[in-house]
């Protein structure tokens, strides 16, 4: 089974190195690396070009944004499951893609599977800063702020060529519309597994300030109605707040 990795990339030369060196250390053989590039001004290309062997694709070109280069990604990848690591992401261990090839592996059904993720410090990365532990999932449960860390989301290639990729009209919560739909609306089968994943560095740009949260949290109520889901904006503001409070008071 190839499982088909894909990096999103614009002037990350600080930080692409530890991503790189994470999907090499992989002890699973079988992974189609992708890298997508939105034309680096900073020396970014030069090291791509430098570890050109550690993965197969390359496409370095103005994009539209992070889902439009997913998107370039998803169209190119050649593996039965697709997953994301953005530049300035690492796994957790060298056994996580081990682990997901054989979950899917076991269950031929199986369309979806999700874990945890932690944000760690920007400089010093063993410094938790916040644990996002998922769940698994239930109806409505969107409609309560709630969603998978999509770095830890791995997709069998055949349900995006079922139900679409990322809608470019979100800026800023694509990915958890594409989450919303696949779990929600399309009812797929998921698997969660208890286990962090993905470790993220802060100042992701969805929530980089205030203004972004907002128009983040503007985008997915829209995604609500787009794929015909109710949802309360007092208790989806509600359960969003109290959640991401507990995700930073646990560390481990």
């Amino acid at each position: 089974m190839k499982i088909s990795i894909i990096t999103v990339t614009f002037n990350s030369f600080s930080v692409i190195n530890d991503c790189l060196e994470s999907v090499k250390s992989q002890k699973y053989n079988n992974i189609d690396h992708i890298v997508i590039d939105g034309a680096s001004t900073d020396g970014t290309l030069t090291l791509l070009e430098n570890k050109r062997e550690q993965f197969k694709d390359l496409i370095s070109e103005p994009d539209k944004g992070i889902y439009d280069a997913m998107n370039k990604g998803i169209k190119i990848a050649s593996g039965d499951i697709i997953g994301f690591l953005n530049s300035d992401d690492f796994y957790s261990n060298d056994e996580v893609i081990l682990k997901v090839a054989r979950e899917f592996e076991k269950d031929s059904d199986l369309d979806i599977c999700y874990a945890d993720l932690i944000y760690v410090d920007r400089i010093n990365t063993s410094k938790t800063v916040r644990y996002f532990k998922s769940s698994e999932f239930k109806k409505g449960l969107f409609a309560k702020g709630w969603s998978p860390p999509h770095p830890t989301f791995f997709v069998r290639q055949s349900v995006y060529k079922q139900f679409g990729n990322f809608d470019l009209n979100y800026s800023l919560a694509s990915d958890v519309d594409l989450m919303m739909r696949f779990l929600e609306k399309h009812k797929t089968k998921y698997l969660y597994i208890p286990e962090v994943f993905v470790k993220m560095r802060m100042g992701g740009v969805s929530n980089k300030n205030l203004k972004n949260i907002w128009l983040q949290n503007q985008e997915i109520l829209d995604s609500f109605k787009k794929n015909g889901l109710s949802v309360n904006l007092i208790s989806f503001f509600i359960y969003k707040i109290i959640s991401r409070f507990i995700q930073y008071i646990k560390k481990e």
